[in-house]
């Protein structure tokens, strides 16, 4: 059962959602009209498809079109983002969830490019910015089935990095974590049905998104 946790790792604050993807699964929610135009929040984007957890998801352009390659159910947005360290990484879902570099791309039912990647394979990404301060939104994977989607107090990726390299986040390795867009779309919604539920996280001045990663039970 998902559950909900929190930690304080190197002085960060992490608000987290845990879960094994046997029983539960993450499916992207897009807006194709662009930021708020279905959902206001992470709440209500959970709510319109049965969710029980959401996290805002990957980054956007000013006029609201992805930053990267989206693909929702099959409906596919945006294009990859080849150069850009916002597009490093994917999470992708074909039946097996996984996060793989952008050049693994290849089809999939639910595909959401992001990025930096903060840890790969148990060891913090080197290079990463020192600079900025602020929320932060990512998504973990233990390279088996354990998963978590968190919210972070202020950090920079670098302090991010290396809080979370040799960390659990509840029961879930850090093995694997992926950063997804920060700062104003910071946000994290959690339902009664998560243990340790319910909790919104999404401050006033917070803006809309294009996209969520919503927690559905399979």
């Amino acid at each position: 059962m998902p559950r909900r946790v929190t930690a304080t790792l190197a002085g960060i604050s992490f608000t987290a959602v845990t879960f094994d993807s046997r029983t539960h699964r993450l499916v992207i929610a897009d807006q194709p009209g662009g930021p708020g135009s279905l959902w206001p929040d992470a709440k209500a984007a959970a709510s319109a498809r049965g969710g029980v957890a959401a996290v805002n998801g990957g980054f956007f352009t000013p006029e609201g079109s992805p930053l990267g390659l989206v693909i929702a159910n099959g409906k596919r947005s945006g294009s990859l983002n080849r150069a850009s360290s916002l597009g490093a990484g994917l999470f992708v879902d074909d039946g097996t969830p996984a996060l793989v570099r952008r050049e693994s791309a290849g089809s999939s039912r639910e595909l959401l490019q992001s990025g930096p990647f903060l840890v790969e394979s148990g060891r913090r990404v080197a290079g990463l910015s020192p600079e900025s301060s602020t929320a932060r939104t990512i998504l973990g994977w233990d390279g088996g089935t354990g998963w978590f989607i968190a919210r972070s107090g202020p950090a920079s990726l670098a302090d991010l990095a290396n809080a979370l390299e040799g960390a659990k986040v509840g029961d879930v390795a850090a093995r694997n974590v992926l950063n997804l867009d920060g700062g104003r779309s910071s946000e994290l919604w959690i339902s009664a049905n998560v243990s340790g539920g319910p909790l919104h996280q999404r401050p006033i001045w917070n803006r809309p998104v294009r996209n969520f990663l919503v927690l559905q039970a399979r």
